[in-house]
């Protein structure tokens, strides 16, 4: 019988969740912006200060919005990391776009700068980015780029949240940043997502897309006498449980970036030496970036020694996964790549490990993981 069983992820419940629920029930306004959806909106606001934040369904409705503000369209081109979540990009398939993808840093899952301008065409209207694993691309080489050829960056910061680059929050440097709150992730509401709006001029505009084309926001601020039908948009307003959820997470923010950090330095410490012995990689974080321990991954040398890994753990009681698989080669999207090699990416696809890492995560288990990679590796040997 094993020592543990150990999930790849437990929710963590601050204590207000429920406090809060009830409370917006009582309220009797469980629709969209209600009070705790205005408290949410506020913080982001305040405390990343971005230029606006909307709260929205999901990550993937926030980067609905922005390929529908950008006017994105069939025949235009968006370029974007082709190491991801299909929510990256599926939102501007949705509207027509052709997706050009990039390859992955070679010590790093992150896009690789410098083979986007190669990829930059007079049919080219975004790039999308992700913070993978929270960490920041180089952000100053990106906004030069982007703005020599007069083309908007949208920062996928769905694993991003409390993580900087060079002091700025990520997601409040492009024109847009999409959030999530999928329970998979340091701050969770089970579904639900975030737009920052950094560009003012698509203030206005958003608010309209994210209410159905309607401007019955105005309306309800008495901007107006009788709100109508004057945009393209969706409904993409979450309900104020999902936000009065949401904010008790939000009140818990240090301490829960606080333990998640302090387990990710554990396992840092634990397998750096069997990673300065070859056995595999361990994460790099460059200077200008801050770590948010929203995952702590390893990249052993091939899918087999992975797999084995993985089957070795999980007879342990260890639960570790893998991550995403290349899009480019896809069944969905195969037949319309342009057939370049994304080496890294695919690289990334076959060998990085994913570890158990939440906020219950006890200090006696973290051993016991680091300790059952150890044995794995010396025994093999």
């Amino acid at each position: 019988m094993n020592k543990f069983t150990i999930p790849f992820n437990k929710i963590y419940l601050s204590g207000k969740e429920y406090e809060y629920i009830q409370n917006a029930v009582q309220n009797g306004r469980l629709s969209g912006d209600g009070i705790y959806t205005q408290k949410c909106h506020q913080f982001f606001e305040q405390h990343y200060h971005f230029p606006k934040a909307f709260l929205t369904t999901s990550c993937t409705d926030a980067l609905e919005m922005a390929a529908l503000l950008l006017g994105i369209q069939e025949g235009d081109e968006v370029i974007a990391p082709a190491y991801t979540f299909v929510s990256s990009v599926n939102s501007f398939v949705l509207r027509g776009a052709k997706i050009i993808f990039a390859d992955s840093e070679t010590n790093h899952p992150n896009i690789d700068i410098h083979c986007i301008e190669q990829l930059i065409t007079p049919q080219t209207r975004a790039i999308v980015v992700v913070h993978y694993a929270g960490v920041a691309i180089d952000m100053d080489k990106l906004c030069q780029l982007a703005t020599k050829h007069n083309i908007p960056i949208i920062e996928d910061a769905a694993q991003a949240i409390d993580s900087y680059y060079k002091g700025k929050p990520l997601g409040g440097i492009g024109a847009f940043g999409a959030f999530s709150f999928h329970d998979t992730k340091n701050i969770i509401s089970g579904e639900g997502g975030l737009l920052s709006i950094n560009d003012t001029q698509y203030i206005q505009r958003a608010e309209i897309i994210r209410e159905k084309g309607t401007n019955r926001s105005q309306f309800f601020r008495g901007e107006i006498d009788k709100y109508g039908w004057v945009d393209i948009g969706s409904s993409f307003l979450p309900s104020d449980m999902i936000a009065a959820f949401l904010y008790a997470q939000l009140e818990n923010l240090h301490q829960i970036q606080a333990q998640r950090l302090a387990i990710w330095q554990r396992y840092q410490e634990g397998l750096k030496p069997l990673s300065e012995k070859g056995y595999f990689e361990i994460p790099t974080i460059p200077e200008y970036a801050t770590n948010n321990a929203h995952v702590y991954y390893m990249v052993c040398k091939n899918l087999e020694e992975r797999s084995a890994l993985i089957t070795h753990l999980k007879s342990k009681g260890i639960s570790a996964v893998f991550h995403y698989l290349s899009l480019h080669q896809s069944p969905y999207f195969k037949d319309k790549h342009d057939g370049r090699s994304l080496p890294n990416c695919e690289r990334y696809a076959d060998c990085l490990l994913r570890l158990p890492l939440y906020y219950e995560l006890l200090e006696t288990e973290q051993n016991y993981i680091i300790d059952e990679i150890k044995k794995y590796f010396t025994q093999k040997k």
